[in-house]
Order: structure tokens, then sequence, then C-alpha cells
């Protein structure tokens, strides 16, 4: 009698209605996989509530997706449990979330040589809120001159929050009147001032697993038209670089599941944001490239948990630190070697021989269901939710038009 395993994948939510949808229903046009041992894979999946738990508590997921412990505390002290208690695989490491904030990753990315622009950390604007602040900034806070650090990095800067976190409390200054009324508005968050490089293009590059699309993103434009449906828009040394960087990054913290950012000019790629651990995959921003994350999501975490793929805990970061001091390699070699680390802790070559193997149907699955009328469903009701009811007509054609233009390419592809 052959073995069967039912595989459970927990959804860990915050305010998202439509990836998650898309997420179930691929999922269960996945089917059975049935490996070479006769065993015959079966998956699930849930979305998880918030509540107490008891520390030695069994978990029903065996893989979550975590998209709120972010900012949510108890879920992520509950994936911490999960993970250490019960060996539940997840994507992103609660454990390297201090590195989720723009400064821990801007100081490794720097450690390894990448063209990460100028940065200072400055401090807080009001006083932080403990009863100590008065008697140790008085004796050891050392006055500074903010215009002459602008100054030094060079007009127009940018300031933002060291941690990030959806643009929040960003500034391009021009001028020190600029600098001045952005760092009194800034209160309690811990700014840095970020120089400014010429740059052509915005990339923005999704990685889930080995899989990276890199799109060209304009961060000036609403949501709705960030992303433009633009494949060449990098030479092909830039595109090289800006995947490459945006997969070596998840290697070296640990995370499975995050997008970076990237400002580039002709083949130099300058990365300026690569911690995000709620990557934006809604339908209603995403629109061409929804079907691609939602697929390579859900392949890897399939791929995740029928190969039994265990997470590392030592991240193993003095590899990358012997690369970054070999004075023998140029950066390109460098990216090179990094990429070769990236490729092992991602099983890059075995996850492609697996998948060709065991879901040679899923690009075909997820083609039909992006045509149906349960697809078409969703969209509606993400525009529905988003939208006034003057606009709704408008941005349904609008995500429709573009939605089908991959329906398009992918039926190419597929024919080729």
């Amino acid at each position: 009698m052959s073995e069967s395993r039912e595989h459970r994948i927990g959804l860990l939510l915050g305010a998202e209605e439509d990836w998650p949808q898309a997420f179930e229903a691929v999922l269960r046009r996945v089917g059975p996989v049935v490996t070479s041992d006769g065993v015959t894979h079966t998956f699930t999946s849930e979305r998880l509530s918030i509540e107490p738990f008891d520390l030695m508590a069994p978990v029903r997921s065996d893989l979550v997706i975590d998209r709120l412990a972010h900012w949510y505390y108890h879920p992520r002290e509950w994936l911490k449990k999960a993970a250490l208690v019960n060996g539940t695989y997840l994507l992103n490491s609660p454990f390297t979330f201090q590195s989720m904030e723009k400064h821990s990753a801007y100081c490794a990315m720097l450690r390894l040589g990448l063209n990460v622009p100028r940065t200072v950390l400055v401090p807080y604007k009001h006083p932080v809120d403990n009863v100590r602040w008065a008697y140790t900034a008085g004796k050891y806070n050392l006055p500074f001159d903010l215009p002459s650090i602008a100054a030094d990095l060079g007009y127009p800067l940018y300031m933002k929050p060291f941690d990030g976190g959806g643009w929040r409390g960003v500034s391009r200054i021009e001028n020190e009147a600029e600098l001045q009324r952005a760092y009194d508005e800034s209160g309690g968050m811990l700014m840095h001032l970020q120089a400014t490089v010429p740059y052509e293009s915005f990339a923005r590059a999704l990685s889930i697993g080995p899989e990276t699309m890199v799109m060209d993103f304009r961060p000036d434009k609403p949501m709705h038209s960030r992303y433009a449906v633009s494949h060449d828009f990098l030479s092909p040394v830039a595109g090289s670089r800006t995947a490459a960087i945006s997969r070596i990054v998840n290697a070296f913290f640990g995370w499975e599941f995050n997008s970076a950012e990237m400002l580039v000019q002709g083949d130099e790629v300058y990365p300026i944001d690569y911690a995000n651990a709620c990557p934006d995959v809604a339908v209603t921003s995403l629109h061409y490239y929804f079907p691609w994350a939602i697929r390579a999501l859900v392949r890897w975490s399939v791929y995740a948990l029928v190969t039994e793929r265990k997470v590392k805990a030592d991240l193993q970061t003095e590899r990358y630190f012997a690369i970054a001091d070999d004075p023998s390699l140029d950066m390109d070699a460098k990216l090179a070697a990094y990429l070769r680390l990236a490729d092992e802790q991602f099983e890059t070559e075995r996850y492609w021989q697996w998948c060709d193997t065991h879901l040679p149907h899923l690009d075909q699955q997820v083609l039909e269901w992006v045509t149906s009328t349960d697809f078409d469903r969703l969209l509606k009701e993400t525009v529905k939710a988003n939208y006034q009811l003057t606009e709704q007509h408008a941005f349904l054609d609008h995500f429709h038009g573009l939605v089908d233009l991959w329906v398009i390419d992918e039926s190419a592809r597929l024919r080729e």
C-alpha cells in the first residue's frame, strides 16, 4: 500500500485578500505530487488565527508564509516558537527581523562591497521616552551640525527612517530649509541621510526562493502604475547584476520572500532598499507580474515541503566576508562568487530539476486559472475594495488589459 502525506501551509495575514485567494486557488491546482519513493503528497492551506499559545503546543502547519509579524509582535513570537520548538518551515526567519531594518541591511551590503549610496545616521529629533534620557544625553550626546552633514553628502539627498516602512517619512531634500523642516517633522523617528546618485532606471526585484523578477518601477506614479511592463529596460549586464543582488541579499540573511530596490545608471547598480518583510504582491499593483509571483510562491512552498528542506539557522556570513576581502576579485567576480553561495542556499539547480519532474503542469494550470471566471471575480472584488465607485470601471479595464497582456505572452512562451 502506497504512503500518502498531507502538507498544510499556514497563511499569517493582515489586511490582504487578493493574493491569499490566488495562492489558495493555485495550490488547489497543484494536485497530488508522487515522488520517486512512491509517496503521494497533497497540499492544503489555512489562514492562521491569533490566540494565546502554550510554548509546547503542537503546530498544525508544516510551512508558514508570514505577512504580519513585521509589525505585530504576538505572531512574531509564535513564529519563533514554531521554528524552534516544532521545526515549522518559515519563508522569512523571525530571528533576522532586525536586518529587515534598512540600517542593518545597508551595513551588511556595504561589507560585501556593493554600491550603497553614502549614508549617515543622525540622532533623534525628539528625546527618547526613557527616564535615563536626560542624564545620558547631557553627558554623552555630542552636539552636531546637521546642515554641515547634509552639505558634505550634497544636495539633493534623502531623509528616511532607519527601519523603513512603506515609504513612511521619506523626504527628498533640495536645500537647507527643507532639511531642517524634514528633521523637525521626524519627531521620534531615527533617520538616515542618504546621498543621491544619478540614475536612468529604478529597478525593483522580487525574489521568491531561487526565482527573481526584475521590474521597471516608477515610484513617482500612483500605485496602479508603478510597475511598468518593460522587459528590456536594463542592459544585459545591469539586469544580471540586479537579479543577482536581490538573491544574494536574501541568501545572506536567510530570507526567501523579499523585494529589493536599486537605482541603475548604465551598467552600474546602486542598492537603496532591500529589506522588505512584507513585499508587495497585490494584484492591483503587480497586475502583469501577479500570476508569476503567485506561481513562484506556490512552487517554492510545495518544493520546500516535499523535499523536506531545512532552514539553516547559522547564516555562515563569514563565507561572504571571505569573498569580500579577496583582493584578487573585482566586483563582478565577487558578485559571481556571492551568487554561487546564494544558489547553494536556494538549491537552485535541484529546484528547477525537481519542478520539471513534479510540477510540469503548473504553468498551464496557472494560465487556465488566470483566464477563468474565478480570477475575474477576484479582480473585480479587489478593485471594488480599493477604488471609488466612479473609478472602478476604468481600473477594472486597466488591470484586465495588463493581465491579458501576460496571458498573451505566457501562452506564446508555452507554445515554444
